[in-house]
């Protein structure tokens, strides 16, 4: 099974890479992801100077990960005196070095940086929602650089389209979509404080929980700009959730969340099952499912009723209790449908516990 992408010319042995962040944080880190098999290393970003982060910093939940830390806790000296000419002494793959935040900033960083990037994804977290700000910092990036550039978008800019727009017309390669959502809080109600964060109490989140906002928009950009190389980013946590990024636009994908809540041997699980999801769904190559086109725009307004499959069916109750329009009733053991009140509107199958209601979908 040929797992192999490319971005703007550099070949990954296969989409997987770890997003910037704790794991990424230093050259010993990423040895050990690099030995996980992912097709491609990404830095912590680097800025001009370390970041200062408060304690505790991190706090994970079911389907997501708070985090209150800021770019790399390491000044640019020692990325540059150690780190880095470790990385590509002992790392033979791509490496993406992600660098933030201002004009000034890439001034200084880039032409140190330079010799050992392969490629630029630059940060714009804390930069705002001003377009022509961050237009001028990446045209002062390419003033330094050759290199590929992707401009990493956070969910919070308004025109997401018009960024990557903008990103395209001054000479970046693509976007890296999408960065943690925020601000969000974490409230511990027996001690009447917030748990985690800065001094306001807020913190960033992402992981699971944030993968429908980041397919929306992944896909809502390469509609409208195919020309967009997209490196995805934003909940995955399976080889399944691999392909569905790849399928809304993406040419490969980031994670680290799903990582720090299931364990880092996550990477490694993802790449080995690669090729059994691709083949479960009909596809022979990473190639194949980025020449797939995603069909949308298909909707109905007549309700399509649900059927149940008794044979699966166990009685648990729970599309009576959920269904929004108390369609549902077990009667005499047995779940019953009122097409009178029902409204098609498929909760009950997405819930079902065992597959039992179909129809749909």
């Amino acid at each position: 099974m040929n797992l192999n992408t490319s971005l703007s010319g550099i070949n990954l042995e296969n989409p997987l890479m770890p997003a910037s962040g704790p794991l990424v944080g230093d050259s010993e880190k990423m040895k050990i992801l690099s030995d996980f098999g992912v097709g491609g290393i990404v830095t912590k970003t680097i800025s001009s100077k370390g970041a200062e982060v408060v304690r505790p910093c991190i706090y994970g939940g079911q389907d997501f990960v708070m985090n209150a830390e800021l770019w790399s806790e390491y000044d640019p000296e020692v990325w540059l005196d150690k780190f880095l000419p470790e990385i590509k002494a002992e790392i033979n793959k791509p490496l993406f070095i992600s660098v933030g935040y201002s004009k000034e900033d890439m001034e200084n960083l880039i032409p140190k940086l330079d010799k050992y990037a392969d490629a630029f994804e630059i940060s714009t977290h804390y930069v705002g929602k001003d377009l022509s700000t961050i237009q001028e910092t990446l045209m002062t990036i390419r003033k330094h650089t050759k290199k590929p550039v992707y401009m990493k978008m956070s969910p919070h800019i308004p025109d997401p389209v018009g960024f990557a727009k903008m990103v395209i017309e001054n000479g970046g390669n693509g976007v890296v979509a999408i960065n943690s959502l925020g601000p969000t809080m974490k409230i511990d109600v027996a001690s009447r404080k917030v748990l985690i964060g800065n001094k306001e109490g807020e913190v960033w989140t992402s992981g699971p929980a944030i993968k429908p906002i980041a397919l929306a928009l992944i896909n809502k950009i390469k509609k409208a700009l195919p020309q967009c190389e997209i490196i995805g980013v934003g909940g995955i946590a399976s080889a399944e959730d691999v392909i569905e990024f790849l399928l809304a636009g993406a040419t490969a994908v980031q994670m680290l969340s799903a990582a720090m809540l299931k364990g880092k041997n996550l990477y490694k699980k993802i790449v080995d099952d690669l090729p059994s999801a691709l083949e479960k769904y009909g596809f022979n190559s990473i190639e194949e499912v980025l020449n797939t086109e995603l069909q949308t725009g298909n909707v109905k307004y007549d309700p399509i009723y649900p059927s149940i499959d008794y044979d699966k069916c166990v009685n648990c109750k729970l599309c009576e209790n959920i269904c929004p329009y108390f369609a549902i009733s077990s009667k005499n053991e047995k779940v019953e449908m009122d097409k009178s009140k029902c409204f098609g509107c498929g909760l009950c199958e997405s819930k079902c516990p065992k597959k039992a209601i179909k129809n749909v979908f």
